[in-house]
C-alpha cells in the first residue's frame, strides 16, 4: 500500500510575493514558486514544478519570471523563455515536452509539498 505524507520546505515568509526559490526534494531540485492571486480576496498559492529546464539543460526555473493567462499561471525560463504551466508542467511553445510538478500546500504558515513512500 503507498501511503503519502507531507514534508514541510521552508516557512511561507521565505518566498517574497511572485517569486520562485529551489529546494532539494526526494533527490531532485523543485523550483517553488509563491503566488499572491489578484483581486479583493488576493490569497497566497504554491505551485512547485520541477527546476531542470529541458531546452536549456539547466536547473534554472526558479529564477524564472511568473506569468499569468487565461486565469493560469506559468513560469518562463530565464534563459531560453519558454513558459510552462505551473499546474501541468506542459510547455507553451512545444506541447510535446513538459516538466514534473509536485503536490504543495500552505499548511499553519509552512510551504510542504507531498512526499510518496
Amino acid at each position: 500500500m503507498t501511503t503519502s505524507s507531507w514534508i514541510d520546505i521552508c516557512a511561507l515568509t521565505d518566498i517574497p510575493c511572485n517569486t520562485g526559490v529551489c529546494a532539494q526534494h526526494q533527490g531532485k531540485q523543485v523550483a517553488v514558486f509563491h503566488i499572491l492571486t489578484r483581486g479583493s480576496n488576493a490569497q497566497s498559492q504554491i505551485k512547485a514544478v520541477s527546476n531542470f529546464d529541458p531546452f536549456s539543460k539547466a536547473n534554472v526555473l526558479s529564477r524564472g519570471l511568473i506569468t499569468e493567462a487565461e486565469d493560469r499561471y506559468r513560469i518562463a525560463s530565464p534563459l531560453l523563455k519558454q513558459q510552462f504551466c505551473l499546474d501541468s508542467g506542459v510547455c507553451e511553445q512545444d506541447k510535446n515536452i513538459a516538466i514534473d510538478t509536485f503536490e504543495s500546500r500552505i499548511y499553519e504558515g509552512f510551504v510542504q509539498l507531498r512526499e510518496i513512500d
